[in-house]
């Protein structure tokens, strides 16, 4: 039986979580049709671009993600208390980003509430309050990234319907290990698919942006994180319908290793009237790493040591997937008491051993006790993977 959302994501639980989404028709939806010949690689792209537009508005930081040919996965981390911190005015400004809402909302940015009635004022106040919950909501993240790309997909081939299978599945991500777990899992989906033989190569995931940008930093002396959506003008519309994306296409040749297209334009049979407003909003950057532990809103490891661990794992050989690269493991496992063999197994059925919820055996448990729920799928394995036994 399905949980209800609430159940799934807590605040009070973990502020991080890996999400997936995967296409209702499958195949061909965001990969090449060889059948046809139609190549779909472009809207790959359009969910790069999407989730990072989003993630500069959202109180969301994206720290990994992956793009595969029906389905992509990220790994996010919820800020509450950024949500919190912002202004009344900062969370109007913000939502009017996405959508354009009621009149009086309008008005008030417009004219910062001069000449407006205390009831009035009072309106768009509770405005305010729904919007800040919104934007420090995982479940609306998901529903504006899941709809727009839905709406351009739609437009394209020229039909309606469902483009996702459903609501977005999500685990809870109850420590440091569970998030590196899943961070892992995530930038090695295409290596585990044969679509690549190295972590650089792996179009479409956050490891290759990664690398992509620390090498075009290196080359050109540039800083690596780009600009995070901001700005104060609001958007003058009347209508609450969602803004769309729209991203430069890759056209019909495969995108180099690392891309992340820029924003740009595509021609869908239908476009909305105000496309070009959030095609010109710049992208959040990923999440940042910080093994310091002095930067709250940080993946908490040293980039070097992840990098290692994610190559390594790709190295060994999974029998119930495809691709492979030989080597060995790597030696931030040790800190986190991590066994690798297990590990290694984890990377390649992360989503089969575990079923809302990652984390240690104690951190299971007392995610078990906080749900009120006397079974949890995952606790062997968490006892496998979690509690390395001593050499």
């Amino acid at each position: 039986m399905p949980y209800p959302r609430s159940a799934l994501v807590s605040l009070d639980a973990t502020p991080w979580y890996h999400v997936i989404s995967r296409c209702v028709r499958r195949a061909f939806l965001c990969g090449e049709d060889r059948a046809t010949g139609r190549n779909f690689e472009h809207r790959r792209g359009w969910i790069v671009a999407r989730m990072e537009q989003l993630a500069g508005v959202f109180a969301v930081d994206v720290a990994a993600y992956a793009v595969m040919s029906n389905h992509f996965h990220q790994v996010v981390r919820v800020d509450a208390e950024r949500a919190q911190a912002w202004s009344n005015d900062e969370v109007l400004r913000r939502w009017t980003k996405l959508y354009t809402g009621p009149e009086l909302v309008q008005q008030y940015l417009r004219d910062g509430g001069a000449g407006m009635v205390e009831a009035q004022l009072e309106a768009v106040q509770g405005w305010a309050a729904t919007y800040r919950a919104r934007l420090g909501d995982l479940s609306w993240y998901m529903r504006v990234l899941n709809e727009s790309i839905s709406r351009m997909a739609n437009a394209e081939d020229g039909v309606t319907g469902r483009f996702w299978e459903g609501r977005f599945k999500s685990h809870a991500l109850l420590d440091e290990a569970a998030v590196l777990t899943a961070m892992a899992y995530v930038d090695l989906n295409p290596i585990r698919a044969r679509l690549a033989t190295v972590p650089e190569d792996s179009a479409f995931t956050s490891i290759a942006e990664r690398l992509h940008k620390a090498g075009a930093a290196e080359d050109e002396s540039t800083p690596l994180a780009a600009e995070v959506v901001g700005g104060d003008d609001a958007i003058p519309e009347t209508d609450d319908t969602p803004l769309e994306v729209a991203v430069e296409t890759a056209g019909n040749g495969t995108p180099r290793p690392g891309d992340v297209p820029p924003s740009g334009t595509v021609e869908p049979r239908s476009m909305h009237p105000l496309e070009a407003h959030l095609n010109a909003l710049p992208r959040a950057p990923l999440m940042p790493f910080d093994a310091t532990g002095r930067m709250a809103a940080a993946i908490p490891f040293a980039f070097d040591d992840y990098l290692e661990l994610v190559d390594s794992t790709g190295r060994v050989i999974r029998e119930d997937k495809r691709g492979y690269i030989p080597g060995e493991t790597p030696r931030i496992l040790e800190r986190l008491n991590i066994d690798p063999e297990q590990f290694i197994a984890t990377a390649a059925r992360m989503l089969d051993l575990f079923s809302t919820a990652i984390g240690t055996p104690e951190h299971l448990t007392a995610h078990c006790v906080a749900r009120n729920v006397a079974f949890l799928r995952g606790m062997g394995a968490a006892r496998a993977l979690f509690e390395r036994k001593a050499a």
